[in-house]
């Protein structure tokens, strides 16, 4: 037999493990939890809080199984995820196979890569009781929650749905949010834009800054100005410079995912789970956006050299929640200088999300110049307003831009994306190609 036993949650991480490790390691997977609360009974006691755990039918197998290899082996790892689900796991095992403290080691990695796991075997630790505990009472805030409340959305709802210590929450602010809206008024009002056209035959598309709160209102500001004349009355131009985002943590690699990809939050789990697993990306539930030196390193080197030294501009991010476990670092590629991956669609097309994100964050700001002309109307107050953007300098923004599209405009008053300017001089006159009221 091995001298050394190696568990691990998951079946796939186990085999990509063994391979590093060698012919004194046997790698297995306790594919999850192998201990829970009970099922049918509320398993918290109502005094103390303590949960009664039990292995359920489907873990007896496993359980025997690693016990088995556990008995015969002079040490025992536990290498399951760093987050407190993964130590809560970690503890459930050591209790459950009778292990003892001197045969021992805990240690846990960021990614899967031969380094990294050598890195954790030269340094294991002890199994982190605090990151149990509060594991412990996650679950059982949910047990006394659920199983108090999902009988009452049974009899009132519908039956088989559960509620939980998130669940109801959210349930509320849903509520709350939809008797906002119910009870809100609206009042409409009426936006007047416009193109023109300057002399080189540029467009300019233009807001009115007057809203007219009925319809007839702005018919007769439209008859008015069919034969108006015009003219660029002042501009205004300033610098903005624009930093890239922070690498990516859980919840927001699973809003861009949603935005750009049009993954749900578990198909983007899924698939960040085969990525980690088969050793592409560092581990996939964080809440840090801290990167190691090595990828600070490697992004420098990445930048320089597909892109120039003035695209270069190294960051290292913190996390301000509190609660957050700085200890982490933010999801990114293992290996920086690697742009693209074998795998599914989904796979790569994740990847180069993350990809992106990462290298985008330790590139130079982007410089742009805003713009803001005022249009005159011969004969009337009201003026135009043509607002844009330039960009003097791409940076980050060569590779990366946040959100559902690929511009990097702001947006105006309305949330319309601000377009680009050409060049105007005050005193020019402009031509109309149309001017449109729209109700709002």
């Amino acid at each position: 037999m091995k001298e050394n036993l190696v568990i691990v949650e998951s079946p796939a991480k186990a085999k990509t493990i063994e391979k590093f490790l060698g012919d004194k390691y046997k790698v297995m997977s306790s594919y999850g939890h192998i201990r829970d609360l009970k099922k049918r009974s509320f398993s918290v006691d109502e005094k103390t809080f303590a949960p009664q755990y039990e292995v359920p039918a489907d873990k007896q197998k496993v359980v025997a199984q690693l016990k088995s290899q556990a008995d015969q082996s002079k040490l025992v790892w536990l290498a399951s995820d760093e987050d407190r689900e993964g130590e809560a796991i970690s503890w459930h095992l050591y209790e459950v196979l009778g292990l003892k403290p001197e045969r021992t080691r805990r240690i846990v990695f960021h990614e899967i890569t031969k380094p990294a796991i050598l890195e954790a075997i030269e340094h294991p630790r002890h199994i982190d009781l605090n990151l149990v505990n509060a594991q412990q009472a996650r679950r059982v805030l949910d047990r006394i929650v659920g199983f108090k409340l999902s009988p009452v959305l049974w009899r009132k709802v519908k039956p088989s749905l559960s509620a939980g210590r998130v669940q109801s929450v959210a349930v509320r602010l849903i509520v709350e949010r939809e008797r906002e809206i119910e009870n809100f008024r609206p009042e409409e009002n009426y936006r007047v834009t416009a193109v023109f056209k300057n002399a080189d035959g540029s467009e300019v598309k233009a807001v009115l800054s007057h809203r007219f709160a009925t319809p007839e209102e702005a018919k007769a500001f439209l008859e008015s100005v069919k034969d108006s004349t015009f003219q660029v009355q002042d501009i205004q131009t300033k610098p903005v410079r624009r930093s890239p985002a922070p690498p990516f943590t859980t919840s927001t690699l699973q809003q861009e995912a949603a935005h750009k990809l049009g993954f749900t939050v578990a198909q983007t789990m899924m698939v960040a789970q085969h990525l980690y697993e088969s050793g592409r990306i560092t581990y996939m539930r964080t809440d840090s956006v801290n990167l190691s030196r090595l990828c600070l390193g490697a992004s420098k080197k990445v930048i320089a050299e597909q892109m120039g030294e003035q695209y270069v501009k190294t960051r290292q991010y913190h996390t301000n929640s509190k609660g957050a476990q700085e200890a982490h670092e933010a999801i990114r590629p293992t290996y920086m200088d690697q742009q693209q991956i074998e795998g599914t669609g989904q796979e790569r097309r994740l990847y180069d999300l993350i990809w992106k994100r990462t290298i985008a964050s330790q590139m130079a700001d982007a410089e742009l110049e805003h713009t803001i002309a005022a249009i005159s109307i011969d004969g009337k107050q009201e003026t135009f307003v043509a607002e844009g953007e330039a960009v003097k300098f791409n940076g980050f923004l060569r590779v990366y831009s946040e959100g559902g599209g690929e511009t990097y405009l702001e947006s105006d008053s309305d949330g319309e994306k601000l377009g680009t300017l050409p060049a105007l001089t005050v005193g020019e006159t402009l031509h109309r190609q149309q001017v449109v009221a729209t109700q709002r």
